[in-house]
């Protein structure tokens, strides 16, 4: 096998081969380069070849670095990412929003588009840059044209967790300043390490230069008359002394380049931009164009009072828009709920218009190497998820900041010992001057980071000093109770890469000094630093710092058990999203079961909403049209319930939409009395249906249809549902809406019993088998796994053309706007087997679920369901919610 250095110069050199290939790369084309330049080194000899990549002692690949080359180069190269999604307002759509890519963009020298563009080269694949370019030109097409006269736009770009947002924004940022935008203003969270690291990436991405020193795009590419000027650093914020300093003679009247800021999102920060800018101007900027990019803009941005009497940040930010009379404000967030909340009717003489992004909504798609929710918590057999159940001891979920943790659970010392392993075998991979971090998120108050970092740091010194001593030994696992368990773990998560153990274990000797443990929080004593000239290899410990924005370089292991019900600060909590390009195969996530399955139920509704998106999309929709269907989602009740603030109304009108949704008892009372009674409702049910209209094959089961929705109704009064939460505000089941709708809705409904795999089930003259299921067994009720009562082609047995069954496949949305009217889906579960086949110990073997599938999709126009809601209960549980949120770090 070929050193380091030999590999990545080979590697390199094939690279750049490849770059020259216009449009995708298939395999067949890497592969013949790959071919050709074998040939070249047995033509000229390794020793010309090494010459040639100024390389003294080239070494000579074998065919393990062949294949490695091969895999490394696709993973790379063969990459596809479509570009995005549009929805326009209806104002926006009478403007001209092809300003940009039919004539300025032309006319412009895209000076800092393309050299950025010209440095992507060298980390993206070509088709990503490709589908870059797409992508904010079409966001540009839509903030307007700097040169006209007056315009106020405000728009808003949906992207995955992780998945490359800054770097959009960041392409942006030097189209506007091409097009002529003079003031830029990127808004990055409101914590210090965030705006410290997005600064340096638009040092690298736009301005060129660090202190003077080129990088990024900058280097060997940078006119000193074009230099943006740049009024934040690395190391400081825009504060009241560079504000001062920066006034005298500075404006942009007398300055032809563009001027940038990168801002904490904080009161006193806002405060000290405007302040300046009223100095520069007594009246509004007449003649140049600011764009705003508010990353991470539904944390703190949104006005969660009153509309009159808004919040200090909302209120600082449309001041600041309303400064010019030329502004666009693009809100940047992976996690668009809380903008939808967003009166878009709202405007004001003092402040504006309010920070709903009403001219267009722009969602971005995700590459193919994007290593994401869906890969990681709903496809591929969750190998990168790590169940644990051994935390609560040590590390309680509801704790106080007093909490002096004792020891570390078994299971993360477990996963330290992984993340060593993975700095070894990544080594052994070249990969040795990348850098690799570790998460441990566990708490929200700093003292206990503290408390946790030091015996994080006690243990990651005792496997240093053994596997120091005893890694080269060729019987290590034996010397030392140390090694043994980094052996055990290896075998437990890494057995089936490349490398054996001896392997694995020698280089990590050879390595593991160099791993610290590094805290992030407000009070951090030594920082967390990714450095340019040598690799980093951390554990880090922290919590709400890291949950928002912040990127962990080569992130691989990450230790989770915070726990919380709102989709947008989970989902943000997932640090792990992003590229694992090399290595993903070596990333494990350890979390509780109930977090991977809050995930799983997240993920599964938010990919709902970007379904409709697109419906929305094709059928000509506005950002209201969406922001409604937010609002009227049947999982987003808790978030408008919490995200409003109604802590003085006794009662509320709530709106949902069920059309195109499925609705399922994903949670099931365990009371023996209520399992028998739910099983009597649906034998009473099937008991007053008629003959069906269609018998069971092995694999399907029964279906009445046009059942008249009395029978429905009445199956659901007696159906006990599990909880008091008839709203499903945590439950997910929104009975009693389901209730109003078949009381409202004249149809006639469908119903399914259906068949599976288990034991016989008979009633009378039905005849079906049980469907096996597997089951969180908790106090008083049942959990389904992952939270899905029936499979992934349940819906389709009401699909009455044949063709049409087969095309619609296991698209379960596509399935639901072919419905003919809703759809009862009646199921008798039995619990899962073992991994042996055989039943379990005291297995369930008969309880009843039910789903109800609602046709249609995001376009529908039927009417919502609006009931009366009684705070009271509702405002207990968010306020123990409330509770489980706060913190210090």
């Amino acid at each position: 096998m070929m050193d380091s250095k030999s590999y990545e110069a080979l590697r390199d050199f094939i690279s750049a081969k490849l770059k020259k290939v216009e449009g995708a790369l298939p395999r067949t084309k890497i592969i013949e380069e790959i071919e050709n330049t074998s040939s070249l080194i047995q033509t000229v000899t390794p020793e010309m070849f090494g010459k040639l990549l100024s390389l003294d002692n080239f070494e000579t690949p074998d065919e393990s670095d062949w294949q490695k080359l091969s895999r490394d180069l696709e993973l790379h190269f063969d990459v596809r990412m479509e570009h995005g999604i549009l929805i326009q307002g209806e104002e926006q759509r009478e403007r001209d929003t092809k300003w940009w890519t039919s004539i300025a963009k032309q006319q412009s020298k895209n000076y800092y588009w393309s050299r950025l563009r010209k440095y992507l080269e060298d980390s993206l694949p070509p088709e990503v840059i490709k589908t870059l370019d797409v992508d904010t030109d079409i966001v540009m097409n839509n903030i307007e044209n700097p040169s006209f006269s007056a315009f106020s736009r405000y728009g808003m770009v949906v992207g995955h967790v992780q998945s490359g947002k800054t770097g959009n924004f960041s392409a942006l940022v030097c189209k506007a300043a091409d097009a002529g935008y003079k003031f830029i203003v990127v808004i990055s969270g409101d914590k210090n390490n965030l705006r410290t690291q997005t600064q340096e990436r638009l040092n690298e991405s736009f301005v060129g230069q660090t202190n003077g020193v080129q990088v990024g795009a900058g280097k060997g590419n940078s006119d000193k008359e074009l230099l943006p000027i740049s009024l934040t650093t690395i190391e400081r914020d825009f504060n009241k002394a560079d504000a001062d300093k920066s006034s005298q003679g500075l404006n942009f009247d007398n300055v032809r380049v563009p001027i940038l800021l990168v801002i904490k999102k904080n009161t006193s920060t806002l405060t000290n931009v405007i302040e300046w800018l009223q100095r520069q101007y007594v009246n509004k900027v007449r003649n140049h164009a600011m764009l705003v990019i508010d990353d991470e803009s539904d944390y703190a941005s949104i006005n969660t009072k009153e509309s009159d009497d808004p919040t200090a940040i909302n209120k600082k930010l449309r001041t600041l828009l309303g400064l010019f009379h030329k502004s666009a404000y693009v809100a940047y967030t992976a996690t668009p709920f809380a903008n939808i909340f967003i009166d878009h009717q709202i405007e004001t003489e003092e402040l504006g218009r309010d920070l709903f992004p009403k001219d267009f909504i722009y969602a971005l798609d995700a590459p193919t190497n994007y290593f994401g929710a869906r890969r990681i918590f709903l496809d591929g057999g969750r190998k990168h998820l790590v169940p644990i159940s051994d935390w609560d001891g040590d590390l309680p979920l509801k704790h106080k900041s007093d909490l002096k943790p004792a020891k570390l659970p078994t299971s993360l010392l477990h996963a330290i010992r992984c993340f060593t392993l993975v700095t070894s075998i990544r080594n052994l991979r070249g990969q040795a001057s990348k850098h690799n971090s570790m998460l441990i998120h566990a708490t929200r108050f700093t003292d206990v980071h503290k408390g946790l970092s030091k015996l994080a740091e006690d243990y990651l010194d005792q496997l240093k000093d053994a596997v120091v001593s005893y890694g080269k030994l060729p019987d290590a696992e034996h010397q030392s109770e140390y090694v043994a368990a980094i052996k055990a773990s290896f075998e437990a998560c890494f057995a089936e890469t490349e490398f054996k153990w001896p392997e694995v274990i020698g280089r990590l000797a050879d390595i593991i000094p160099g791993i610290v443990v590094r805290e992030v929080h407000q009070k951090t004593a030594v920082p967390l630093e990714y450095r340019k000239d040598m690799p980093t290899n951390a554990i880090v410990v922290g919590g709400t710092s890291l949950a928002r924005g912040f990127t962990l370089e080569g992130l691989s292991i990450s230790y989770f058990i915070r726990n919380t019900i709102f989709y947008d600060t989970l989902l943000q909590m997932g640090r792990w999203f992003g590229y694992r390009t090399g290595y993903e195969d070596l990333c494990r996530i350890f979390m509780p079961g109930d977090r991977i399955a809050d995930f799983a139920e997240i993920i599964r509704s938010t990919e709902e909403l970007f379904d409709d998106f697109k419906v929305m999309a094709e059928n000509n929709m506005t950002p209201s049209d969406f922001g409604l269907a937010v609002k009227e989602n049947p999982d987003s009740l808790l978030q408008v319930t919490a995200r409003n603030k109604l802590k003085s109304a006794k009662e509320i009108n709530h709106s949902m939409r069920l059309e195109g949704r499925l609705k399922e008892t994903s949670y099931l009372r365990s009371d023996e009395k209520d399992v028998s009674d739910n099983l009597n409702a649906v034998r009473a049910l099937l008991d007053s249906l008629p003959a069906p209209s269609k018998t069971p094959d092995e694999t399907s089961g029964y279906l009445w249809r046009s059942v008249d929705r009395s029978l429905i109704r009445k199956f659901l009064g007696a159906y006990k549902v599990y909880g008091n939460d008839r709203l499903g505000l945590t439950s997910r089941m929104p009975i009693a809406f389901i209730e109003k709708y078949a009381e409202d809705n004249p149809a006639s409904w469908d119903v399914a019993l259906h068949s599976g795999f288990g034991d016989p089930f008979t009633y009378k003259d039905l005849r079906i088998k049980k469907e096996r299921r597997m089951f969180n067994k908790q106090s008083g009720f049942l959990e389904l796994q992952n939270r899905q009562v029936s499979s992934g082609t349940a819906e389709s047995i009401a699909i009455e053309d044949e063709d049409l069954r087969k095309e619609l496949s296991r698209s379960r949305g596509k399935t639901r706007e072919h419905l003919r009217c809703p759809l009862l889906m009646l199921h008798i579960l039995q619990e899962s087997l073992d991994d042996d086949g055989k039943e379990k110990e005291n297995a369930l073997q008969e309880i009843a679920a039910f789903g109800v599938s609602f046709p249609g999709n995001a376009a529908s126009k039927s009417e919502t369901i609006t009931l009366r809601i009684n705070t009271v209960y509702y405002q207990n549980i968010l306020r123990e919610l409330e509770e489980s949120e706060e913190s210090d770090d």
